[in-house]
């Protein structure tokens, strides 16, 4: 590994004394400056790379919070360098800095627009961060170059289970389907609610034991109860309070050769060691067997599913409708559910919610009942609109008098949804029928 080098404190030119020779300074002083320059470029290019080095070790050892600061030297150093950004970004992700990820990816997709890693874990932080729309166009945006298999359960983690469904069951039908394939596939059927089909897929690979161990990890990993709960148990993670990326490192900032040279040890106190995932560009994937995944702490650490899973042929016949002979069932608590107050009927709707389909909306009314129990047994409202040219879905529920629907509003509000009330404008019950619109972008 390279060693340290300081980093000089002042200027390294020396200027002449006599007056007499002030030809000969001028050429030299020009010399000089131009072979400073190079050299500070030198040191620059060497403290990013030792750098760099240091914080891909840590990372390997799980010590991510050593690794943050590693790798935020290199990017200061060299801050042009795509794959100094997307080391960081691992790093960020490792730590539970969703925010401060999202920021990093970015400038490292806007460096290496061909980067497929870094565009897919952009789309993870802005899930992280809670930021679905975005996600859900950065996906959009890098279709070409993101993996079918990990694009479809990112889009699943964006809001839209049943577009990563359609799109996972036409990749599973192919000769190149593999075990990943197959239980991204069962996992973002899970997510769409389609719990049966989710199971026969996943034991395909799995044995009966280890699929009922998974179908009760995804039971919980369904039902987040804030936007960054997904992500952080996919990356076995705790987010935390994040002030996003440090204004310094910001791809347009002025380039500074002073940065410190003291980076911090590599051997610092190691982080909570961190589970696997494949597209961060952290330490090589372990050697994984078809066993479900560990919990290693209170959230299920829930991966892209594993890579060297014991694996089968995939039959034709999977892309129909699959029955079992016998499906085990999902043993869930009954939900509790508070007693509805009686509303008084009228023509104003509380909106949730304006989506690019029919079918994210859906995928939001599960989460949005979910969070407010004052939901439960109304029947959601939808009506496609046209604003500047782009399809939108709002999703609504209502029918209300205004005195109801503010009450109910404020109610949702309480429990941290978004939400306003307004007159009713066609409003309709929702079919959830996958429709052909999609928001341009």
């Amino acid at each position: 590994m390279m060693g340290d080098y300081p980093m000089k404190t002042r200027a390294i030119m020396t200027f002449g004394v006599s007056a007499l020779i002030m030809g000969g300074t001028m050429v030299g002083c020009t010399h000089d400056g131009i072979a400073s320059a190079s050299t500070r470029a030198d040191r620059a290019g060497k403290l990013a790379a030792d750098n760099a080095a240091k914080a891909s070790s840590a990372l390997a050892r799980g010590n991510a919070n050593a690794a943050v600061k590693l790798a935020e030297t290199a990017v200061q150093a060299q801050p042009r360098n795509a794959s100094y950004r997307v080391l960081l970004g691992g790093a960020y992700l490792k730590v539970g800095r969703f925010d401060s990820a999202r920021q990093t990816y970015a400038d490292a997709i806007s460096l290496d627009p061909a980067n497929g890693k870094a565009a897919l874990n952009l789309a993870l932080a802005q899930i992280g961060a809670g930021k679905w729309d975005e996600a859900r166009a950065t996906l959009d945006a890098h279709k070409d170059i993101i993996a079918v298999s990990d694009r479809g359960l990112a889009m699943a983690l964006a809001g839209d289970p049943n577009g990563a469904v359609e799109l996972l069951v036409a990749a599973a039908r192919t000769p190149q389907a593999d075990a990943k394939m197959r239980q991204n596939l069962a996992l973002s059927l899970a997510l769409a609610g389609q719990w049966q089909q989710a199971r026969l897929v996943a034991s395909m690979d799995l044995s009966p034991a280890d699929v009922d161990k998974r179908i009760q990890q995804w039971a919980t990993f369904a039902r987040p109860k804030s936007a960054s709960d997904q992500i952080a148990a996919l990356l076995g993670v705790v987010p935390v309070s994040d002030p996003g990326q440090p204004a310094v490192l910001a791809l347009n900032a002025p380039v500074s050769v002073g940065v410190a040279s003291a980076a911090p040890a590599a051997d610092a106190a190691p982080a909570q060691a961190v589970a696997d995932v494949a597209p961060v560009e952290a330490a090589p994937a372990p050697q994984a067997e078809a066993a479900p995944v560990q919990v290693a702490s209170a959230a299920p650490v829930v991966r892209f599913a594993e890579r060297h899973e014991v694996v089968q042929a995939l039959p034709v016949q999977a892309a129909k409708p699959i029955v079992a002979a016998v499906v085990r069932p999902v043993p869930v608590a009954p939900a509790v559910i508070a007693p509805q107050p009686v509303v008084a009927k009228g023509n104003f709707f509380v909106q949730l919610g304006a989506y690019q389909n029919p079918a994210i909306a859906r995928d939001a009314w599960g989460h949005a009942a979910q969070r407010y129990t004052a939901f439960a047994g109304k029947t959601p409202s939808g009506v496609t609109v046209n604003v500047k040219g782009k399809s939108f879905y709002r999703l609504s529920v209502g029918g209300f008098a205004r005195a109801d629907a503010d009450s109910l509003c404020t109610g949702y509000r309480a429990k941290g949804g978004n939400c306003f009330v307004r007159a009713g404008a066609g409003d309709q019950a929702a079919n959830w029928s996958r429709g052909k619109q999609v928001a341009s972008r």
